[in-house]
């Protein structure tokens, strides 16, 4: 079999690498590497080897396989009437990148430029290169970058969103602009860095494989070149919201992150995807908030867990609410203790974000881990790559202004970044994205 990128790699998609079955588990793939890269080490080491050993092949034993990772998994671009990267099983990495218009950009050069990621889009997530990575004429330079050549398909998808800056008065678009789309106010919690807010365009590309990723959005970045300069970008892993069939995810917390997220049709159809709105071009479509979190861990990690459990409303390891026994109980915000107080505390993260509590309003959450490393002082800089889709922007402002005014959670958190984006459904093959924007009269 032929894949990834015109060579042929062995069954995990790497070429030279040990075959291994489509589906591969997570838990099942660690345990693996535990044992096979560490396991001789560890063994030998005073006492702690045999049960190392043990929790590994109990783990191993136990692993849940509808988690599973298939690096073969291809997702089309075309006719598939919403983005991808939304509704999509969530992966287990992103590259989102927002990027700005040359001074010299026009509409002309907007509309080729979202032709040219389209067509892009849709061969990269097909596991194929957007040109020759050797091209015969030696001093040509290569058409793709190479660094994902070899590798699978990955479920990469490619979610390409337009900032509202693109209505202001360069390009004409101002009278096709939506009634609901604008930049967001200065929110409840905000400390915005200018560096990691706003843009005229974005592109969150997604797949199990981080190289796949990089490369898809790297080369769009380098398709666009002269139209565009890549403004901020951050690189998320671990991702912090689950699929059918998926185990919840963690944050860099500890808590489980994405329970209770939208999952069914009908969720989606009233909460995520625009319908009967005021711009023909939006139809299908939906609104991208993206927010850069960031924790401050090395405060968090002293607190104590009954405080981080009162903070969030949420048992850690189990990811129940304190007022039940399982992660996907509905939580009782009138359940009370032997003393009367209540059992989920009012301004916890819980309380202030449920849907019981904000007249059924629900948001599409995808979101990742982010590392940056360490700041300035040698701490930690982490947290979460929020990513929301809604059918309307105000509902990502009045959930945001809720918690951040009232949130436990704000004492160890920080709002560093913030863009909004108008997500366009999916071209239909032989057309663009956002083709309706440029051609309405």
């Amino acid at each position: 079999m032929t894949t990834g990128h015109g060579q042929t790699p062995t069954d995990d998609g790497v070429p030279g690498g040990a075959a291994a079955p489509p589906g591969v588990s997570r838990r099942g793939m660690l345990s693996g590497a535990l044992l096979a890269g560490l396991g001789g080490a560890v063994v030998g080491a005073a006492g702690g080897g045999s049960a190392a050993w043990a929790m590994a092949t109990s783990d191993a034993a136990t692993v849940d396989d509808t988690d599973t990772v298939d690096l073969d998994r291809s997702y089309p671009y075309y006719g598939t009437g919403h983005q991808g990267g939304i509704e999509t099983q969530p992966q287990r990495h992103t590259v989102f990148m927002t990027f700005t218009l040359a001074d010299t950009a026009t509409k002309s050069s907007l509309q080729t430029l979202l032709a040219r990621w389209s067509a892009a889009a849709a061969v990269l997530q097909q596991g194929n290169s957007v040109g020759a990575v050797q091209p015969s004429n030696g001093v040509a330079p290569p058409g793709d970058t190479g660094e994902a050549a070899g590798l699978s398909p990955a479920s990469l998808t490619v979610t390409i969103g337009l900032g509202p800056t693109l209505f202001d008065d360069r390009f004409g678009l101002a009278p096709h602009k939506p009634a609901a789309f604008s930049a967001l106010p200065t929110l409840n919690g905000d400390t915005l860095d200018p560096k990691f807010t706003g843009g005229d365009l974005s592109v969150q590309a997604c797949a199990d494989d981080p190289q796949v990723c990089y490369h898809a959005v790297r080369n769009l970045a380098r398709l666009g070149r002269s139209v565009v300069t890549p403004f901020w970008a951050v690189l998320g892993f671990g991702r912090a919201s689950a699929g059918p069939g998926q185990q919840t995810p963690r944050n860099l917390l500890g808590f489980k992150d994405g329970t209770r997220n939208i999952q069914t049709d009908q969720q989606y159809s009233e909460f995520v995807w625009v319908q009967n709105g005021d711009q023909p071009w939006m139809e299908g479509g939906t609104y991208q908030v993206v927010r850069k979190i960031r924790m401050l861990l090395e405060t968090w990690d002293t607190d104590r867990v009954g405080n981080q459990q009162q903070i969030i409303g949420r048992h850690k390891e189990e990811g129940s609410p304190l007022s039940g026994a399982h992660e996907m109980d509905t939580p009782n915000f009138a359940a009370k203790t032997s003393t009367g107080d209540p059992v989920i505390d009012p301004v916890s993260h819980v309380a202030l974000a449920a849907r019981e509590n904000n007249g059924g309003m629900m948001i599409r959450r995808r979101s990742y881990n982010y590392t940056d490393g360490l700041d300035a002082n040698g701490e930690l800089n982490a947290g979460l790559l929020f990513i929301a889709y809604q059918n309307d922007p105000q509902h990502f402002v009045q959930l945001q202004n809720r918690l951040g005014a009232h949130d436990l959670l704000n004492e160890y958190i920080r709002h560093v970044g913030s863009a909004i984006f108008a997500v366009p459904p999916a071209p239909e093959k032989g057309h663009y994205l956002a083709q309706q924007l440029f051609t309405a009269s």
